[in-house]
């Protein structure tokens, strides 16, 4: 089972799912009140645990990655590495779309929606920073949290792995000179703090923990790895239940002050998301990809890496500006979004497949 999800797996056998997995978008949809509640009712206490940071990198949502991550990574023998090299295309079609064709069709979306459709409903004085925004947002691809999304899908957890290393290599050095063309400007300071904590963080320390325990646990035998795994198989959703109330615990605010302008900014992310997801998944067909590999290729292509554009856009246009805003919209939309894209690839493995 280290390759093929276990929900899908379940589901494929005929077995049941366990509580979360089956109510998982009713867990979210309660994690978003529970945040914003919290947010409300105790601003001191989750103003504290929002200050918990290293290069604006929160250090409690980043433990909570750890723990949603980790039990995924126990399950990647590196040893088998050299079978990414069989999926080159699929690697391809995820550099493709997510340098080539995400930030630019967000500008693209943001110059439509932002400064001409919307205008009239929004304040003109934010209309530059709403944008930058939702550039910022478009030019970090997802990391971490994509292999919560290809474990769901059945995907392979050594593509995963490989095409998310990638990305933050890149995104190293392609992230400044990339927002820096998208939004006119000749340079850009770029927080690469917190670009390189949260690499370290969310993957360079995970992947060196989860190795390192493998190889104790199977040093001890196959039934303690086995028996370790189903122990530990509810951390990944129960961490990202966690990760979500404290998320929106500590945006709660802008979401209740700005209802309408937190609606206007999700339509041009819900439609880039969703045309970015659809093509990689297609592309990856043509290409001759298998479904294990085009459903990370989709989802890494259709996530964003949020917690590095919020601090971009802080560290830019400031905490309360409309820059931040936009990227906190992509927070607020993130994992519902990602669940229904999780379900759609999940259900077409038929069609993908030419069954």
């Amino acid at each position: 089972m280290s390759v093929q999800c276990e929900v899908t797996g379940k589901r494929a056998a005929g077995g049941s799912m366990n509580f979360f997995e089956r109510y998982l978008t009713v867990w979210v949809a309660l994690c978003i009140v529970v945040g914003i509640s919290l947010g409300q009712l105790f601003p001191v206490g989750v103003q504290a645990i929002g200050s918990l940071e290293i290069a604006k990198v929160n250090l409690p949502v980043g433990v909570l990655i750890w723990v949603m991550i980790i039990p995924m990574l126990l399950k990647i023998d590196f040893s088998a590495w050299n079978q990414v090299k069989g999926h080159v295309r699929g690697i391809g079609v995820t550099l493709f779309i997510n340098w080539a064709v995400k930030p630019f069709s967000m500008a693209f979306l943001a110059w439509v929606f932002i400064r001409h459709w919307f205008a009239p409903y929004l304040p003109a004085e934010q209309l530059d920073s709403y944008v930058a925004g939702l550039i910022l947002l478009a030019a970090a691809p997802c990391t971490a949290m994509v292999f919560v999304w290809s474990r769901l899908t059945g995907g392979d957890p050594y593509f995963t792995l490989s095409q998310v290393a990638m990305n933050d290599l890149i995104m190293v050095f392609a992230f400044a000179p990339l927002v820096a063309l998208l939004l006119g400007v000749s340079s850009i300071t770029v927080p690469w703090a917190t670009l390189l904590t949260s690499v370290l963080l969310y993957i360079v320390v995970p992947v060196i923990i989860a190795q390192v325990w493998r190889k104790w646990l199977l040093r001890r035998g196959q039934a303690s790895f086995d028996k370790l795994m189903e122990r530990i198989q509810p951390w990944s959703i129960s961490a990202l239940l966690l990760t979500l109330v404290l998320l929106f615990a500590f945006q709660g605010n802008a979401i209740i002050e700005q209802p309408l302008v937190i609606a206007l900014l999700a339509i041009p992310i819900l439609i880039q998301v969703f045309f970015n997801s659809a093509l990689a998944y297609w592309l990856n067909k043509i290409v001759g990809e298998k479904h294990s590999i085009a459903c990370p290729s989709a989802l890494i292509g259709a996530s964003n890496f949020f917690e590095l554009a919020v601090a971009a856009a802080i560290s830019l246009f400031g905490f309360k500006s409309g820059a931040a805003l936009a990227t906190v919209v992509g927070v607020l939309i993130e994992v519902p979004v990602m669940l229904l894209i999780v379900g759609i690839v999940t259900r077409t493995q038929g069609w993908y497949e030419g069954r």
